[in-house]
């Protein structure tokens, strides 16, 4: 079975938790059992150095000859029950003489306590952990110390011995103490675990079925941002990759329309006419007519198509440039010479051609195109008697090139859409009737690919006029006489 996210985390982090205490409890039940050790032995050997300096004082009183027993034994009758041990003396050889054990079997009495354990004890002080060379059954914490002779040899020993039963006792209270308090840590972090695991995973739930909704097509969904951290920044990308599909979606569904639209008006006309030719509604006297007609409507859609390639190429990267030194006015002549039998028509006004060269480096063949289609729209809606001006001003590296056309202008609320696919401002078609509205899209995406911008500027009413700007070819060139309002 696959495990979620939100299991995963908490089982991580309940799994670190668990080991964490699991540790800490061994390390501290093994400080426990150091210092217990530790603290007992040393009790041991206060009261052995006390029990010996009592039986030196004993054996000093009958000088160096023997001990009272009686008195030594109520010495250490009463030392060994202030710590609850037993207490022996043994002479040189590990027979024991005097001991507070009252059992009936007393090991003391029946075993010698071993040469090794004595040669330890003669040294200073002998302490272990054990069974004392195999007098005790259990394991004993047991202390000895030696006691001197007048003549500086080892007259006996004094051995303090106490149960390390007492150890265990001591732990399993450690081990209930920490088991409780760990339990109720364990509980209470489990539960912060549980509701900040769920928190921080909410917003990847919320992800998982917006994206669930992106897949079904919509892109209404966001996801609610909590914080400002790593998963909040992810909430907040994520919006933002929804707004721009949901854009992206607008866009391609318009797209479509716009292209369905532009595809369905000449193709429906060139088979209405091609029909009424072919079955004789259109008597013979007029079939040239309407023949050109259709000859008009196919240079449309080859229009329509031969755009859509080049936006295709362009946002595609595959439209390379190559660019050249060249006079920008000279395209802008030869452009305005090809619509030399409308401009008649028009009776316009040319301005701004008598300029020294202005050299720019961009791709000559490819700002023929822009120039050619702001020179269209300019033609188009320029106003009869009307003019067209061309403009150059030079900053820094740039060339700034402004066509101006008087006549009515673009309204305000359609100055931020004109560079959009598809996009008219003459929404009733009455001007613009053979346009598709890619061209000035294809202009913008031309001149950003040589590294520069393009924006309108218009008065209703007045005039409209287009500023786009080029690389400046090396310094030498012409220079413009006038610049660019």
């Amino acid at each position: 079975m696959q495990k979620n996210l939100f299991t995963k985390w908490f089982s991580i982090c309940a799994s670190i938790i668990l080991a964490s205490i699991l540790v800490l409890g061994l390390i501290l039940l093994a400080f426990a059992t150091r210092y217990f050790k530790m603290d007992k032995l040393k009790v041991l050997s206060r009261y052995a150095n006390q029990a010996a300096a009592l039986t030196v004082l004993d054996y000093q009183s009958y000088d160096y000859q023997y001990v009272n027993q009686n008195t030594i034994y109520t010495g250490f009758s009463i030392l060994g029950e202030a710590i609850e041990a037993t207490i022996f003396l043994t002479d040189s050889t590990g027979k024991t003489l005097v001991c507070t054990d009252k059992t009936e079997e007393c090991p003391h009495v029946q075993y010698l306590v071993p040469e090794g354990i004595l040669a330890q004890a003669q040294q200073g002080k002998y302490q272990e952990t054990g069974k004392l060379g195999g007098i005790y059954k259990n394991s004993m914490y047991t202390v000895g110390v030696p006691i001197p002779a007048q003549d500086g040899q080892t007259a006996g020993y004094v051995f303090v011995s106490s149960s390390a039963e007492a150890l265990t006792f001591f732990l399993i209270e450690i081990f209930n103490m920490f088991a409780i308090s760990s339990l109720t840590i364990i509980v209470i972090a489990f539960i912060v675990i549980y509701f900040v695991t769920a928190r921080m995973v909410r917003p990847l739930r919320d992800m998982l079925r917006a994206t669930k909704s992106f897949s079904d097509g919509d892109f209404s969904v966001r996801v609610p941002v909590q914080s400002y951290d790593e998963i909040g920044q992810l909430a907040i990308a994520f919006n933002n990759m929804a707004g721009s599909l949901a854009s992206l979606e607008s866009v391609r569904r318009s797209f479509v329309a716009n292209v369905s639209h532009e595809l369905k008006t000449p193709m429906t006309t060139i088979a209405g006419f091609i029909d009424g030719i072919l079955d004789g509604t259109i008597p013979p006297e007029k079939q040239d007519h309407y023949l050109r007609i259709v000859s008009e409507e196919v240079k449309r859609l080859a229009r329509l198509v031969r755009s859509m390639l080049n936006i295709a190429k362009i946002e595609a990267g595959e439209m390379s440039i190559k660019p050249s030194d060249f006079d920008i006015n000279e395209v802008v002549c030869q452009v305005i010479f090809s619509f030399e039998q409308k401009i008649d028509e028009k009776k316009l006004e040319i301005r701004g051609l008598d300029v020294d060269k202005i050299m720019v480096t961009a791709d000559p063949d490819l700002m023929h195109q822009v120039v050619y289609n702001l020179m269209d729209n300019a033609v188009k809606f320029v106003n009869e008697g009307g003019y067209i001006e061309a403009t150059y001003a030079r900053k820094e590296d740039m060339v700034f090139t402004t066509i101006r056309n008087s006549g009515p202008g673009i309204a305000k609320e359609d100055l931020s859409k004109i560079f959009e696919r598809f996009y008219k401002s003459d929404k009733s078609r009455s001007v613009d009737k053979n346009g598709v509205g890619l061209g000035l899209h294809i202009v913008r995406s031309i001149v950003k690919l040589h590294g520069g911008e393009i924006f309108v500027r218009s008065e209703e009413g007045e005039y409209c006029e287009f500023v786009f700007s080029l690389p400046a070819a090396p310094e030498g060139t012409a220079h413009p006489k006038r610049k660019a309002e």
